[in-house]
């Protein structure tokens, strides 16, 4: 997303539920754009279907169209296994939603990111903890494959243009062409908007994903149109805007003084401008975190693609 005069304000984010609920918050209807929500009780899981229609909800929402699936774990950083494996399965079960009746018989998984950096490792946090399927099938055939109930399964993380000097597109474009994937899923790290959001939050859309767009270092989008083959996005938000943070501690405070929300929003526009641009900020328990998510969202990927290991 672009910095615009309201995004210190709004703030930068990848989550389509934050831009759906912007609008809300200002009473706008936007057509073309279907909002659903379910709240699991028993599972404390909170899960939003954002389904952008047509090309005027995409325009409004600044999203390709598709369908933008969050779910909201608060417990998603802790360490409590009751909760992660009943998550683990909710994921699973939307991921299989977006990929469809039809299995896919090879499947190619991406852990974008830089793994040297705590907050930008999920993708590659998420491949380390696979059970790769490919190789095992190649070697022990079709027989081997059915009796352990398991699909054909390859992984990669291919670092960031800074490390290999080359576009992750055209890495992956290499990879599909020799080994034809059917599907591809790519796992990111997110920005989002709010802090509770942090390390609590999984999107999954079919649209794919553009890496870095959270943080305003845009690439070469990953998606069905520019790779030949369907794409799925998986993410969890890992870092928030700083201009957010101060933003809405500015805000509270100089509410209770009296200011006007027009001098709340000059005043931070003005402060953002001398030394808060294109900052951002990740929780201080970011390393547990990190693991934590990532093994949630591999065992998802794990169960969906080699069912014995759930038996």
């Amino acid at each position: 997303m672009n910095l615009s005069e309201t995004s210190y304000k709004r703030g930068r984010t990848d989550l389509a539920l934050e831009v759906s609920e912007r609008f809300e918050q200002d009473n706008v209807e936007v057509k073309g754009v279907i909002l659903k929500e379910t709240y699991h009780k028993n599972k404390e899981i909170k899960v939003t279907t954002v389904t952008v229609e047509n090309e005027q909800g995409a325009k409004v929402m600044g999203k390709p169209i598709g369908t933008y699936i969050t779910i909201e774990a608060p417990k998603l950083s802790e360490e409590d296994e009751s909760y992660h494996k009943p998550l683990s399965k909710e994921i699973a079960k939307y991921l299989k939603k977006l990929m469809g009746e039809k299995k896919s018989e090879h499947v190619l998984v991406v852990g974008l990111g830089n793994r040297d950096i705590t907050p930008d490792a999920l993708g590659p946090e998420v491949v380390d903890n696979l059970f790769v399927t490919r190789h095992l099938i190649r070697e022990y055939g079709q027989e081997f494959k059915e009796h352990n109930k398991m699909e054909n399964m390859s992984a990669i993380a291919p670092g960031v243009m800074g490390q290999t000097g080359m576009e992750v597109s055209e890495i992956l474009r290499g990879i599909i062409r020799e080994t034809k994937p059917e599907l591809v899923i790519v796992i990111d790290a997110l920005a989002a908007r709010s802090m509770e959001r942090l390390n609590t939050t999984i999107q999954i859309t079919d649209t794919g994903i553009s890496p870095g767009s959270g943080v305003g270092n845009n690439r070469k989008a990953l998606n069905e149109e520019g790779l030949g083959v369907k794409v799925i996005a998986i993410g969890c938000p890992t870092v928030v805007d700083a201009s957010t943070i101060v933003y809405d501690t500015m805000e509270n405070f100089m509410s209770d003084k009296g200011f006007s929300e027009d001098e709340v929003n000059n005043f931070i526009k003005e402060v953002g401008d001398m030394t808060i641009k294109n900052m951002f900020v990740t929780p201080k328990n970011i390393d547990e975190a990190i693991k934590k998510t990532s093994y949630t969202i591999s065992e998802a990927l794990n169960s969906c693609f080699c069912e014995s290991l759930t038996e």
